[in-house]
């Protein structure tokens, strides 16, 4: 039988459902109870049901509470090994194609998305490649187009790049304004922001390179089940695709529509 705290907090999905029109209801409970008791904590609320009062009828709550289950904080080439392999192994990829197309799903982090952009400058990709960066939550991804960071990670950022296989210095892509960094208008030139759900939502395009990292660790089998096939119907034959590691593409059907490049990385390739 389901604890009152699980119904609580089966009820509150719906209500967030319902009411925003964000759908966590796919989420796994433990990932949600963590951040929904962090929430709880900063408000000084005692329950779940206390917690959904609040947001539905406060929108700075409700906010705060869309926030909570969608952030994930991400830093600038946050693993060097990962981003060589990606050297090596997409940009020969990409080449190959007149105008590239690439999606970061469900990514509302300034540093992912000017990361890649910096990386495809330095292999001259930039220009005629189109990055896709889509999140549910528009005033996350509305934050993250504005391009900027908190200038104190700038040294560690600096130290990521050059480890990552960065060609030149990270001031050429990005200026300090008083506390932060913000990163060059050139980057930014094709990127397109939009608003996406990874539970609802359908195929839009087909991309050679699919990205998503940080998400599906938080994802019940259902939906982490529905993203990757989701995937599957986004890329071509060849097409790359980047998860985390343990995110479902060594079970069936995937295990036989994708070969590892690297499984310690999450970099595969589709091949059937």
């Amino acid at each position: 039988m389901p604890t009152v705290e699980a119904l609580e907090i089966d009820l509150l999905l719906e209500g967030v459902f319902r009411h925003f029109g964000h759908d966590f209801r796919g989420y796994q409970r433990d990932a949600v109870s963590r951040k929904l008791l962090g929430l709880m904590q900063e408000l000084k609320l005692r329950t779940v049901s206390a917690l959904q009062e609040r947001v539905l009828h406060d929108p700075a709550t409700g906010a705060d509470l869309l926030r909570a289950l969608s952030l994930r904080p991400g830093a600038l080439f946050d693993d060097s090994a990962y981003f060589q392999l990606l050297r090596k192994t997409m940009v020969p990829w990409l080449r190959s194609f007149p105008s590239p197309r690439i999606w970061l799903a469900e990514c509302a982090s300034a540093e992912d998305v000017y990361g890649m952009a910096i990386l495809l400058a330095e292999e001259e990709l930039l220009d005629r490649t189109q990055i896709f960066a889509t999140a549910e939550n528009d005033a996350l991804l509305a934050e993250a187009s504005e391009g900027g960071f908190a200038g104190e990670h700038f040294a560690g950022y600096e130290r990521n790049y050059r480890e990552s296989g960065g060609r030149a210095d990270l001031r050429a892509y990005c200026a300090r304004q008083g506390e932060r960094a913000v990163f060059s208008e050139h980057l930014r030139s094709n990127i397109v922001w939009a608003q996406y759900s990874l539970a609802t939502d359908a195929s839009f395009n087909e991309f050679q390179m699919i990205i998503c990292r940080r998400a599906m660790p938080d994802f019940g089998a259902y939906l982490k089940r529905r993203t990757l096939q989701l995937f599957y119907e986004s890329m071509p034959v060849f097409g790359i695709l980047s998860v985390d590691k343990g995110d479902g593409l060594d079970t069936a059907p995937f295990v036989s529509r994708y070969k590892p490049i690297s499984s310690d990385l999450g970099l595969y390739r589709r091949v059937a």
